[in-house]
């Protein structure tokens, strides 16, 4: 097949244009679209690598795996493909919580977990793989391209994966994190608005003061930083990769979009849940993993919601929720996960149900080329 000499994705004859960037001729991509990682397993090998064979950019979400893990899953995804994909972790210290915030978070979380049968919760003795550990094996990887939220990496850990040959994209909620993570030299800025699903990426200010809107958001980052921008949050079709792209984005991330994918490890109750759901359907929350986060709104959002002052901070709330979620999981019981999704799930409902993530990626693609032929069509006099 011919592919166009790149060019801009607006033309100046208003003609529909290759969707071409410099982050798509960078790593070669038929698409700006790059798959969100999305941890709490929804991110298998065969989907990041699905996404990466179809022309986007697939993403493993390493943030919950112990280096070993993503040693593996690294391996996976390369056996599966040889096109760039990335990886994501979360910045994160050590958590020591003492005995009695724990105590408190589990006085809220037994209960409810009681209906699975399971023993009350006891501290543990670590709350998350080590980051450190995970970076360092992140480094010796040389992961294409890899991203980070929930914190800042210092300027030598990006210098680091810069020299490992490794692409750096920080996560961005409003300017200063863009910023930021400018001055520790990342190469690119996702910026998260506040549709998209799963966990604020929020590390400068009060997550509640950083809800900002992907449309407001987008084009601020681009003039703040300079940085090449990936629009991420209510993005769900082509016109949502055009209309980020006129915003000043050079590509978008998509989560939410990939989540009821063929090839996505969620349960099937979380997956119908998505498809039904209304554009009013999903809350923030920080009582489930004590980290803000977008998800439908469901019996275990409000018990825990209800009780919001006992969740212990993040990671140590994840840790001490994740038996009854994992429970609820294999029982395919949605009204006890964390169904996160962003506030563009209902336009999933235009697809076929539970499409491989290669012919979503397709979709997008024709979605986005109608995109641009509609908005030819206003540029044109008319007769």
């Amino acid at each position: 097949m011919h592919h166009p000499e790149p060019s801009p994705a607006f033309s100046t004859d208003c003609a529909p244009a290759p969707l071409v960037t410099p982050l798509t001729r960078r790593f070669g991509l038929r698409l700006p679209v790059v798959q969100g990682p999305m941890a709490g397993g929804a991110t298998t090998p065969a989907l990041v690598a699905a996404v990466s064979n179809a022309g986007a950019l697939g993403f493993l979400a390493g943030a919950a795996l112990a280096p070993e893990k993503i040693a593996s899953e690294v391996a996976a995804i390369r056996a599966l493909t040889d096109k760039p994909f990335g990886a994501n972790l979360f910045v994160l210290e050590r958590a020591e919580p003492d005995d009695a915030t724990v105590r408190r978070a589990l006085a809220a979380i037994d209960p409810l977990a009681a209906r699975f049968d399971l023993a009350p919760g006891q501290p543990l003795a670590a709350y998350a793989p080590d980051f450190r550990a995970q970076l360092d094996r992140l480094v010796e990887l040389r992961v294409p391209v890899v991203s980070f939220t929930f914190g800042l990496l210092a300027k030598e850990d990006v210098a680091r994966l810069k020299a490992a040959g490794s692409y750096v994209i920080g996560t961005a909620t409003h300017v200063a994190e863009g910023l930021a993570w400018r001055d520790a030299g990342a190469d690119a800025i996702v910026a998260q608005g506040a549709e998209a699903g799963g966990h604020r990426g929020t590390f400068i200010g009060e997550a509640a003061h950083a809800l900002v809107g992907t449309v407001a958001l987008v084009p601020q980052l681009v003039d703040a930083t300079g940085l090449p921008v990936l629009a991420a949050g209510g993005v769900m079709d082509g016109r949502g990769i055009v209309a980020a792209l006129a915003l000043g984005a050079q590509g978008v991330q998509m989560g939410t979009a990939f989540l009821g994918s063929a090839e996505s490890a969620i349960p099937a109750d979380w997956k119908a849940r998505l498809r039904a759901a209304s554009d009013t359907a999903t809350s923030v929350t920080r009582a489930i993993t004590g980290r803000h986060a977008r998800g439908i709104r469901n019996p275990l959002m409000a018990r825990l919601d209800a009780q919001a002052g006992a969740a212990a901070p993040y990671p140590v709330q994840n840790a001490l929720t994740q038996p009854l979620r994992q429970s609820a999981a294999r029982a395919n019981d949605g009204d006890w996960l964390s169904l996160w999704s962003g506030q563009g799930a209902p336009l999933g409902r235009a697809r076929e149900e539970g499409l491989g993530a290669a012919r979503i990626v397709a979709a997008l693609e024709r979605e986005s080329r109608a995109a641009l032929e509609a908005l030819a069509a206003f540029a044109r006099p008319q007769a």
